[in-house]
C-alpha cells in the first residue's frame, strides 16, 4: 500500500511540476485520522516558498481527483500533514499477499548473498548454564532468525575461554574433590568452584580411573576432563532450548595458532605496546580511549582483552559482511577497547555490531533469588525449563528490550492462564486453528478466489491492516535488533483478534460472509505462526 501511495504521490507532484523529493509515508498513531499520513507539504514549503497548508490542500485535491480507485478521502491536520483514507477494497485485497506467500510472508531477499556471524551465549565451561546466560542465548537465537528472514546466510558461533585462571581454579576444584573421595587429606582451594557438578565429575573420574591420578601434579588432566564433561552438559541444555551452533571457537586455539602473539607484535610495531610495573600495556589513550589497558599482567597471564582482540581479528579475516556480538552488561567497559585495538591494527569495525543486554533477576514470591556461579548459588537453565517449560523460558527472556533490566517473574511464568503472555499468544493461535477446523467440519473451505468485499467491518479492516504490517515489523526488528518488537506486535494482533471474536461470529448462515471471514482468520493464523516461528516458540493447534 505504501508503494502504491508513493507512486500516486510522485505522479501528482510531477503533474503539478513540484520538485522531486523523497516521499515519506507513515501510519498515523490515531487510526481515526486515516490509514496513512505524509509530511511532504512541509518538505516542499521551503522549496516552493509557500505555506504547507496551501500545498497540502492542492496535493490532497489532486490525489482524490486523479486516484479515486485508490484513495477514498484525504484530510489535512496540524501544520500541514496529509492524512489519507484508502479505499477499503484496496486494503482488503492485501490479504492475497498473505494467502499466496504463507510461510514466507514477512521474508525478504534484501540481503541475499550476504554473510553474517552471530556470537552468543559464549559461557565458559566452568559450570552449568544458569538463568544469567539465558537472555543472551534467546536474543542471539532470534536475532539470527531475523537475519535469515532478511536473506542473510547466518553462522551461529559459541566462543569460550578454556585457558587462564578460571580453568586453573576449575582443575584444582576437580582434583581436590577427587582426592577427597580417595580418602586423601587435602585442602579445597579458597576460590574453587563449589557446585554439586564438581563432585559428580570427580566421582565419575574415580569410577573410571580409580586412583590413577592420585599423584598427578599436572592439572591439565583434571581441566580437560572437567571441560569435556561440563561442555557436554551445556550442549544438552542448549539443545533443550532449541539452540544450535555452527561453530564452537575456543580461546586456547588462539594461543596454539600464534594469533595472540601476532596481535602483540602488530601493536608493538605501531608503538601501541609498552611495559610498566612488570605488565604489558596497550596505549588505548592513543586510540581514543580514556585510559590505557593491561594486556598481560605482571604474573604473565593475559587479560581477556588480548584474546578478544585476536578473536575479532579472526572473525574479520573470515570475510563476513556483518558481525554481531551479543554480550552481557559486564562487557560494557571492555568491548570498546577491543574495537579500538582492531581499528589500530588497520581493520575496519564498521560491520561489527555489539549488542549489550542488561542483567536478569529471577524472583520467587516477589523476592529476588541470589546467585553466584563459584559459590554454587544459582538456578540452572535446566531447572528453569523443568519448572516453567521451554516456550515460557524463551518468551520471558525476550519480552523486554535488551537495554532494560529483566525481572524474570517465576510466579507469572508458572501461571497457565491467559495472564501469562505466552499462553495468551498461543491461545490466540489455537483458537484460530479451532475456528478453521470447525468451519471445515461444517462443510466450509478456504478459497483464494473468495469475494473479500464482505469484510466490511472496521474491526476487520483493522485486523487486515495489522496483519499486513508484519513484513515491516520484521524490517524494523532487523534495524533495531530488538526481538521485543515482534512480541509487542504479535500481542497487539492477538488482542485485536480476541476482541473481534468476542463480538462477531465467523461461521454464520451467510456463506459469503463466512467465506470471507475464514480467509481473514486463516491469514491472521499465518502471521501469528510466522512470528512465533521466528521466536522459536511453539504455535499449538489446540490447548
Amino acid at each position: 500500500m505504501k508503494e502504491k501511495l508513493s507512486s500516486a504521490i510522485e505522479t501528482v507532484l510531477s503533474n503539478l511540476n513540484y520538485p522531486e523529493i523523497s516521499v515519506i509515508i507513515q501510519l498515523p498513531k490515531n487510526t481515526a485520522h486515516g490509514d496513512f499520513s505524509t509530511n511532504l507539504a512541509m518538505q516542499l514549503a521551503s522549496k516552493l516558498n509557500q505555506q504547507p497548508m496551501e500545498i497540502a490542500k492542492i496535493i490532497s485535491k489532486k490525489l482524490e481527483k486523479d486516484f479515486p480507485e485508490l484513495i477514498q478521502s484525504t484530510s489535512i491536520a496540524g501544520p500541514g500533514f496529509i492524512n489519507i483514507h484508502v479505499q477499503k477494497k484496496q486494503i482488503i485485497s492485501q490479504l492475497h499477499s498473505i494467502m499466496n506467500e504463507e510461510d514466507s510472508f514477512g521474508k525478504s531477499l534484501e540481503f541475499k548473498g550476504k554473510k553474517a556471524l552471530v556470537e552468543f551465549v559464549s559461557a565458559n565451561p566452568t559450570g552449568p548454564l544458569t538463568v544469567g546466560h539465558g537472555r543472551g542465548a534467546m536474543l542471539g537465537d532470534v536475532i539470527s532468525n531475523i537475519l535469515s528472514w532478511n536473506g542473510y546466510d547466518v553462522e551461529r558461533e559459541y566462543y569460550y575461554n578454556n585457558a587462564g585462571k578460571q580453568m586453573e581454579r576449575l582443575g584444582k576444584s576437580i582434583q581436590a574433590r577427587y582426592l577427597e573421595m580417595l580418602g586423601e587429606n587435602n585442602t579445597f582451594p579458597e576460590e574453587g568452584y563449589e557446585g554439586e557438578y564438581i563432585i559428580d565429575i570427580a566421582r565419575k573420574l574415580v569410577n573410571a580411573d580409580n586412583d590413577k591420578h592420585k599423584n598427578v601434579s599436572d592439572l591439565s588432566i583434571f581441566i580437560k576432563i572437567a571441560e569435556n564433561r561440563i561442555f557436554k552438559e551445556i550442549k544438552k541444555t542448549l539443545s533443550k532450548l532449541k539452540l544450535t551452533f555452527d561453530n564452537y571457537f575456543n580461546e586456547q586455539s588462539l594461543y596454539d595458532s600464534g594469533a595472540i602473539e601476532n596481535v602483540i607484535n602488530i601493536l608493538k610495531n605501531k608503538n601501541l605496546i609498552y611495559e610498566k610495573d612488570g605488565a604489558t600495556w596497550f596505549k588505548a589513550t592513543k586510540a581514543g580511549r580514556e585510559q590505557d589497558r593491561v594486556m598481560i599482567k605482571s604474573s604473565g597471564e593475559p587479560t581477556y582483552r588480548l584474546p578478544d582482540i585476536a578473536y575479532h581479528q579472526d572473525k574479520i579475516e573470515r570475510g563476513y559482511d556483518l558481525i554481531i556480538d551479543i554480550l552481557g552488561a559486564d562487557h560494557m567497559d571492555a568491548y570498546p577497547d577491543v574495537i579500538a585495538a582492531i581499528e589500530q591494527m588497520n581493520y575496519s569495525s564498521k560491520n561489527i555490531k555489539v549488542l549489550i543486554h542488561q542483567f536478569v533477576t529471577l524472583t520467587k514470591n516477589g523476592e529476588p533469588v541470589k546467585m553466584s556461579t563459584r559459590k554454587a548459588q544459582y538456578v540452572t537453565l535446566d531447572e528453569l525449563i523443568e519448572e516453567v517449560g521451554i516456550d515460557v523460558t524463551r518468551y520471558f527472556f525476550l519480552m523486554r528490550g535488551m537495554n532494560s533490566h529483566l525481572n524474570f517473574d517465576m510466579d507469572l511464568a508458572k501461571d497457565e492462564s491467559d495472564e501469562n503472555p505466552v499462553f495468551y499468544l498461543q491461545y490466540a493461535h489455537a483458537r484460530l486453528c479451532n475456528i478453521l477446523k470447525y468451519a471445515e467440519s461444517m462443510g466450509h473451505e478456504i478459497n483464494k478466489d473468495t469475494d473479500l468485499s464482505f469484510l466490511s467491518l472496521d474491526s476487520e479492516i483493522m485486523l487486515i491492516k495489522n496483519s499486513m504490517e508484519f513484513p515491516q515489523v520484521i524490517k524494523n526488528t532487523l534495524n533495531n535488533f530488538e526481538p521485543q518488537t515482534i512480541i509487542n506486535y504479535l500481542h497487539d494482533l492477538a488482542s485485536k483478534f480476541h476482541k473481534y471474536y468476542a463480538n462477531e461470529r465467523v461461521v454464520t448462515e451467510d456463506k459469503k460472509t463466512t467465506s470471507a471471514r475464514l480467509v481473514l482468520i486463516n491469514c491472521i493464523k499465518m502471521v501469528l505462526r510466522n512470528g512465533l516461528t521466528i521466536l522459536n516458540i511453539n504455535a499449538p493447534e489446540k490447548m
